[in-house]
C-alpha cells in the first residue's frame, strides 16, 4: 500500500473517529452527573440528523435554523427521556437503568421508521462537495466541518465542568449528591440539564455527519455501540478520553477496511471492546467506571 493510501486512510480514519468522539462525549456527560450509561445516545445522533432532514426538505427551513431547530428539540427530548423514564426508577439497581434506557433506545428507533419510513437519507454538505486536496490525499469540506465541531464541543465542555458554577454543580452532583444536596445543589435538575446537552450533542453529531454517511431508523444502534466504546477506549469520566477514545477507534477502524474484507469493519468495533474490557478496563487515560470524575 502506497503512503499516499496509508495518509487517505488515516484522514478518513479521524474523520469518523471525531463522530464517534462526538457520540462518546455524550455519553460521558451524562455518566459524569448521574452514573447512567445511556444506551439512546445514537438514537439521538440518528434524529439529529432525519429531523434536520426532515425540517430542511418538508418544512422548508433555512438550514443554519432547521439544524438549530432539531438540536434544541432532541436537546428537549433528552430532558423528556429523564423525567419520563429514568427519574421515576429512582435508585434503581443498575441492570435496570440499562434496560430503561435500551427501551427508549428501541422506541425511538421504530418511532423514526413509523414517521420517516426505512429509506436512508443524506443532508447536503454545508460548504459544497468538492474535495479539498493535499497533494494526493483528497478530503470533504464536510470532514474538516465534523473535526471543528468535535474541537469545539470538547471545549465548550471543558470550559463548563471546569470554569462555571454550574458545571461545577454537575461535578458535585456526580462525586456526592448528598453533599450537594446540602449545600443547595439541585441534583435532579443538574440531571435534568445533563440528558439535555448529552442529547444535544448527538443530535449534533447526526447533524454535522448525515452529510457524510446515510442516515436512517437503524443508523442509532450502531452509532450508539461506536460511541459507547470510544468512551470505554478512552476512559469513563472523561471528556479528553472520549475523543482520544473516538479517534483512535475510528483510525483502527478505517485501517482495518482498508486491509480486510469490508465485512469486517463493524465487527471491529466489537473486538476492540473485547480486547479493552480484558487487557485495559480503565481506558488509554485510566479512568474506570469507579473512579471519581475529573
Amino acid at each position: 500500500m502506497s503512503l499516499a493510501n496509508l495518509l487517505q486512510l488515516l484522514a478518513s480514519g479521524i474523520t469518523i473517529g471525531a463522530v464517534y468522539s462526538l457520540i462518546a462525549l455524550g455519553f460521558v456527560t451524562i455518566y459524569r452527573c448521574s452514573g447512567v450509561v445511556n444506551f439512546a445516545q445514537g438514537e439521538f445522533v440518528m434524529l439529529g440528523g432525519m429531523l434536520t432532514y426532515y425540517l430542511l426538505k418538508v418544512m422548508v427551513l433555512p438550514y443554519v435554523l432547521a439544524g438549530a431547530v432539531a438540536i434544541v428539540a432532541i436537546g428537549l427530548l433528552g430532558i423528556l427521556t429523564y423525567q419520563l423514564v429514568i427519574a421515576p426508577l429512582g435508585q434503581a439497581i443498575v441492570l435496570m437503568l440499562v434496560m430503561a434506557t435500551l427501551g427508549i433506545s428501541m422506541f425511538l428507533q421504530n418511532s423514526a421508521l413509523i414517521g420517516w419510513g426505512p429509506y436512508p437519507i443524506y443532508l447536503p454538505p454545508f460548504s459544497g462537495d468538492t474535495p479539498i486536496r493535499f497533494g494526493e490525499v483528497a478530503i470533504m469540506s464536510q470532514s474538516l466541518w465534523v473535526l471543528l465541531m468535535t474541537a469545539v464541543v470538547l471545549v465548550a465542555l471543558y470550559l463548563l465542568n471546569h470554569h462555571t458554577l454550574f458545571g461545577k454543580s454537575m461535578t458535585a452532583t456526580a462525586t456526592d449528591p448528598l453533599a450537594a444536596n446540602l449545600v443547595g445543589v439541585s441534583t435532579g435538575s443538574m440531571i435534568r440539564w445533563s440528558f439535555a446537552i448529552s442529547a444535544a450533542v448527538g443530535a449534533a453529531a447526526g447533524l454535522f455527519v448525515s452529510p457524510l454517511v446515510p442516515m436512517n431508523y437503524g443508523s442509532g444502534a450502531i452509532f450508539g455501540l461506536k460511541g459507547f466504546v470510544a468512551a470505554a477506549l478512552g476512559g469513563w469520566g472523561k471528556s479528553t478520553g472520549a475523543v482520544v477514545g473516538g479517534l483512535a477507534l475510528g483510525v483502527v477502524e478505517t485501517f482495518s477496511a482498508g486491509l480486510l474484507p469490508s465485512g469486517y469493519k463493524d465487527a471491529i468495533a466489537f473486538i476492540v471492546l473485547l480486547l479493552i474490557l480484558y487487557y485495559r478496563p480503565s481506558g488509554i487515560l485510566g479512568a474506570s467506571l469507579t473512579a471519581e470524575t475529573e
